[in-house]
């Protein structure tokens, strides 16, 4: 049986597929930025030389946003999955770093601490209840987020330590970049929502048509 018929209609089916295909990409603006008040250094009890903070976290920032789309076509989001390094949201200088994290439903979160003090991660959210207890530095411990939905993460030693894991139902989003850009993947042509989430302000939504092999340029704001 000759197969080159058959290869040919799958080369012309996959060249036809990324022709309609296109990108959404712009510029998220955010017009106030400020500084969150000090927790007063909040020192881990029982330690004289306790990691006292710095400084007080700005929030606000642009890169705090997650730009995702709203619902996606049945079978594109197996084409979207790439590997990739397991996110990490570190306690670091008495704060969460990164303060916000992305993930798709069904990934996992390292929480390492790298305080040379004892830190606690856990979360009351319905999403993803856990806690993973007190532990040392150096040592890292983990969480599958299963659901979408929004987590909430705490440090039940320092209060002012906070964190959001937004677990997202597919992979089609986006994190800014310190000057707001932003691209999602390359999506079908056809009709989207994407929305603008950021943990100080109120999500945005808008409309979006990717026309048919080509890209379409949207400009957010909070």
């Amino acid at each position: 049986m000759d197969a080159r018929p058959l290869f040919f209609t799958l080369l012309l089916m996959t060249a036809a597929t990324a022709a309609e295909a296109g990108v959404i990409r712009g510029t998220l603006t955010i017009h106030s930025v400020v500084a969150a008040a000090e927790g007063g250094g909040n020192p881990y009890p029982g330690r004289a030389n306790s990691l006292v903070r710095t400084g007080a976290e700005l929030r606000g920032t642009v890169d705090d946003a997650v730009i995702f789309v709203e619902k996606l076509p049945p079978g594109v989001d197996s084409t979207l999955a790439q590997p990739h390094p397991r996110p990490r949201l570190s306690q670091k200088d008495q704060t969460f770093i990164p303060r916000v994290i992305a993930v798709a439903a069904g990934e996992s979160v390292d929480f390492p601490n790298m305080d040379p003090i004892y830190h606690n991660v856990f979360s009351p959210s319905p999403v993803k209840r856990f806690d993973l207890g007190k532990y040392p530095r150096g040592q890292s411990r983990s969480v599958k987020f299963p659901r979408p939905g929004l987590v909430n993460v705490f440090c039940d030693i320092h209060s002012n330590m906070e964190a959001y894991v937004l677990v997202l139902p597919h992979h089609a989003y986006a994190r800014p970049d310190e000057h707001g850009r932003f691209q999602l993947p390359a999506l079908p042509a056809g009709a989207y929502v994407v929305r603008a989430w950021h943990p100080d302000f109120r999500e945005q939504r808008r409309e979006v048509r990717i026309p048919e092999g080509g890209d379409v340029t949207v400009d957010l704001g909070f």
